[in-house]
């Protein structure tokens, strides 16, 4: 039993008990914006306002440049998702989820690959190019831009993007040695595969002629 329990944690024996209280309540209102989310409950946003604020903080002191940015990022989105999710398309409904249109679809590229170009100049500045995790990092986190802003939209695909992106991380943050994120991810993996299917019903509820 031991060994394994060196395994999974033994990565936190250098690491100040701070951080690691804080690494554990990150994840929890992790959890729950992800939860959230899947409900299609507007609580998602103040959750992960929460957990992202941690991120931030952490990931800084890690030097996980683009991690940092993809949590700065979740931050600004959290609160223009709060705005797009309480906002009354008409006098008696809220923004409804739907599927993405063609614009937003080419939007949706444009953002990936900004991202790629911004996240890559970031790590060529800071000379961060000393691992290949950094290459992995770059595509997660284009991901993981283009599903905040789709999820923001209240579209549907957004928990593509949040599969795809989840799968990679979770080994990703295991040799990182962050084993609680990593767990963390591989939850969110299930959640996420579990929110697709219920905005899915949601979206054909919806399309229903009343």
């Amino acid at each position: 039993m031991q060994p394994i329990f060196d395994f999974f944690f033994d990565q936190y024996s250098g690491y100040p008990t701070l951080f690691i209280i804080l690494e554990i309540i990150a994840v929890i209102f992790g959890f729950l914006s992800v939860w959230y989310s899947k409900q299609n409950n507007i609580l998602v946003y103040p959750t992960g306002i929460v957990s992202t604020m941690i991120f931030v903080y952490l990931l800084w002191q890690w030097q996980l440049l683009g991690d940092m940015m993809i949590n700065a990022y979740y931050f600004s989105m959290s609160i223009y998702g709060w705005y797009i999710w309480t906002r009354k398309v008409d006098p008696e409904h809220y923004t409804p989820i739907t599927s993405t249109t063609r614009g937003e679809q080419i939007q949706s590229v444009f953002i990936f690959i900004a991202t790629l170009i911004f996240v890559f100049a970031v790590y060529e500045y800071f000379d961060k190019w000393n691992n290949w995790t950094a290459y992995v990092d770059t595509i997660t986190t284009a991901i993981f831009f283009v599903g905040m802003w789709l999820m923001a939209k209240r579209k549907i695909e957004n928990w593509i993007y949040w599969i795809i992106g989840d799968i990679i991380s979770v080994p990703l943050y295991f040799y990182k040695g962050l084993t609680f994120t990593s767990l963390q991810y591989l939850v969110f993996t299930i959640i996420a595969i579990y929110g697709y299917k219920a905005w899915k019903k949601n979206l054909r509820n919806d399309l229903r002629p009343a």
